[in-house]
Parts: C-alpha cells; sequence; structure tokens
C-alpha cells in the first residue's frame, strides 16, 4: 500500500481480512502502516498514517463497522529488515493486523 493507495496485487489479501473479520463479529484490529527509513522523519510518519488509514477506509467500504478499526502510523520506528538494501527497505514498507480485541 504505497502512499495510502491500495495497489491491485493487495486487494487478495485485504479481502482475506473483511472475511475474518465478517466471521467473527466482535474482533477489533488496529492496523499498522509501516516505512522504510527513506525521507524525513515526519513525511514517514504521515506516509505510515496514510497507509494504515487507506486500508482502514477500504475494510469500512468491504462493510466493516469503523468502531472496530483503528489505524496508526509507526513511521520508520518498527523495522523488520536493514534499511540499507532495496529488498530490505521493501520489506519494511508495509501495513499489518493486530487484533486488539476477540
Amino acid at each position: 500500500i504505497g502512499q495510502g493507495r491500495i495497489e491491485a496485487n493487495q486487494y487478495v489479501e485485504l479481502n482475506k481480512a473483511v472475511e475474518l473479520m465478517q466471521q467473527n463479529g466482535t474482533m477489533v484490529i488496529e492496523v499498522g502502516g509501516h516505512t522504510d527509513n527513506l525521507g524525513s522523519e515526519e513525511t514517514n510518519q504521515r506516509l505510515s498514517q496514510a497507509r494504515a488509514a487507506a486500508v482502514v477506509k477500504y475494510l469500512v467500504l468491504a462493510g466493516i463497522e469503523e468502531t472496530r478499526l483503528q489505524a496508526k502510523g509507526y513511521g520508520e520506528s518498527i523495522p523488520l529488515e536493514d534499511n540499507s538494501t532495496a529488498e530490505g527497505r521493501k520489506a519494511n514498507r508495509r501495513t499489518e493486523f493486530v487484533i486488539v480485541e476477540f
């Protein structure tokens, strides 16, 4: 989900999340957006929040109640991989789901 836009290849995974939430009506999730370390910390924070908000918007449009969703941008603060390689930076640009309530 680049710059707050959902790319075509990501709909399959998002639709799995919709199905899971439809099957579990009390589940509340946090959608966490993450970035690599290119750009300023402030820009990355905004980008990660936009990334998370785009996912929440998609889930709401798919019928999930907004009260069951939380968007949180983490910027570059929680990398999975080393940002010194293109592959590492790609891995760090991501959105994750965390179950808050079940």
